[in-house]
């Protein structure tokens, strides 16, 4: 079970820990919500809680509740720019479907 980042998502994260003083690392998990089931939800983590799974991918920590990571185990998050619109994008090989926004998946 693990999750991995891509160069410009860990550069981000990173940078953003910088600028920000503090953090443990990138919080990543789930909700119900949207048209199709689940969303993604990303903050950044002063510390890992009990139940949480800690991986690190290119210096950075990833932090995952045990409920989620069933859900987006395997996913690669990346960080993308088009002109002024910058967000984590996530290759997710669980998911069997996606809203047309773009905004909620299912598995």
């Amino acid at each position: 079970m693990a999750l991995s980042l891509t160069q410009p998502a860990a550069e981000r994260v990173k940078n953003y820990l910088n600028q920000r003083g503090k953090g443990f690392g990138l919080r990543v998990g789930v909700k119900k919500t949207g048209c199709n089931g689940f969303a993604y939800i990303v903050n950044y983590a002063d510390a890992a809680d009990e139940g949480d799974e800690v991986f690190e991918d290119r210096g950075v920590k990833l932090v995952v509740d045990h409920k989620s990571l069933a859900l987006i185990d395997g996913t690669e998050i990346d960080f993308v720019k088009d002109g002024l619109n910058e967000a984590f994008r996530f290759r997710n090989p669980n998911v069997t479907g996606e809203c047309g926004c773009g905004e909620s998946f299912s598995v």
